[in-house]
């Protein structure tokens, strides 16, 4: 099927590479395709736009280039930040049961390791109850670990005041941004932020490049995860990938330029689709719609099953749960979370829009979507 017939609706997932970030790394496949940690002039002269790609990604995010470390990913870079951590004598991790799997997964491995990890609920929005935060943590506590942005509901959690809870009694404080970054204002020392994980193909950059924030103020000292040359400071080992941080260098400097108009115009459309997807009968939304993204709609039609949906909708790409687990035919565990019925939760889509959406599109989904759950209902 040709890329352009695609009506592309699932940006919580990947997004497609800004054709400006493409240019900005096409030379550093063939011209500059020297290894940034060579002392001849070639190396340092693609050294010096790898430090200009720090300084970029930095810049986005209100951090230092020296508190940036650029991985293969968010997931690699929860680990890094995660299994990396000096325990002390402090033997706890909290966390809430509507975090990504590259937290829960690293979580449950630091439980065969001699860690207590708590696990939250959350209100039925998806948003954390602040108190229930204050009765779990304690002396013990290690690390606090609470996304900023849900990646299937979008709900925006209380960051700068979850950050103050974990001060105030020592924790450190480990916020997973992936869905945020690019997308909302971020400054990381207002909000209190140790730790931020965060991956490029989320916000129109390359996939396979990502980046872990380290506060330098908090003093962190992380054991690397991978060994080697002791490249980035001896925190992540292995020759850069150049091309790749050129490309998220880019992604951040483009975001933080067109930040504000892209969020204005994404959200027209998504709460025009979600207007009128709320049409249809018995349909409603999950999640927040106060503190939520302003790309990210996730909506239930009680009695559809969402995967035949899905398959229906043929080149109107959408998603019924997280990509990193949406191949397994079982309910979505944020959903359940939320207290949905496992019938309700197999019967939810999320739609995530994005920078190269159109209203034309949004039409066109909208129609298709309301013919197609009134088939599939009879």
């Amino acid at each position: 099927m040709p890329i352009q017939e695609i009506i592309y609706l699932d940006n919580n997932a990947t997004t497609r590479i800004d054709n400006r970030v493409l240019d900005a790394m096409l030379p550093y496949f063939t011209d500059f395709y020297a290894n940034a940690n060579s002392s001849h002039l070639a190396g340092l002269s693609v050294n010096e736009a790898v430090e200009m790609a720090s300084w970029q990604t930095a810049e986005l995010i209100g951090a230092k280039p020296h508190e940036i470390v650029f991985t293969s990913g968010a997931t690699e870079a929860i680990n890094l930040a995660i299994r990396g951590l000096s325990t002390e004598n402090r033997k706890q991790i909290i966390t809430v049961t509507t975090e990504h799997k590259a937290i829960l997964d690293t979580c449950i491995f630091m439980e065969t390791i001699g860690f207590e990890v708590t696990y939250l609920p959350t209100k039925g929005n998806g948003m954390l109850d602040l108190g229930i935060l204050a009765q779990a943590i304690s002396e013990k506590t290690l690390l606090v670990l609470v996304m900023m942005a849900n990646n299937e509901i979008g709900t925006l959690q209380e960051i700068k005041k979850i950050g103050e809870i974990a001060h105030s009694n020592g924790a450190l404080f480990l916020c997973d941004a992936t869905q945020a970054v690019g997308k909302i204002p971020i400054d990381v020392t207002d909000l209190g932020i140790d730790l931020m994980p965060f991956s490029a193909h989320k916000f129109y950059g390359p996939k396979g490049i990502g980046a872990l924030f380290i506060s330098n103020k908090a003093k962190i000292k992380l054991e690397p995860q991978i060994t080697g040359g002791g490249q980035q400071k001896n925190k992540r080992s292995g020759t850069l990938n150049v091309p790749g941080i050129i490309g998220i260098g880019k992604a951040c400097e483009i975001a933080k330029s067109e930040m504000e108009i892209d969020s204005q115009r994404i959200a027209i459309l998504r709460d025009l689709l979600e207007t009128e997807l709320l049409k249809i009968k018995d349909s409603f939304v999950n999640g927040c719609t106060q503190n939520r993204l302003y790309n990210t709609l996730n909506i239930c039609f009680p009695g559809v099953n969402a995967e035949n949906l899905i398959l229906a909708l043929g080149n109107i790409s959408v998603s019924n749960g997280s990509a990193c687990s949406a191949v397994i035919s079982k309910p979505s565990h944020v959903l359940k979370a939320l207290g949905l019925s496992d019938e309700n939760a197999l019967s939810s889509i999320r739609f995530s829009l994005g920078r190269f959406t159109t209203f034309e599109e949004i039409e066109t989904t909208i129609a298709t979507i309301s013919k197609l759950v009134q088939q599939l209902k009879s």
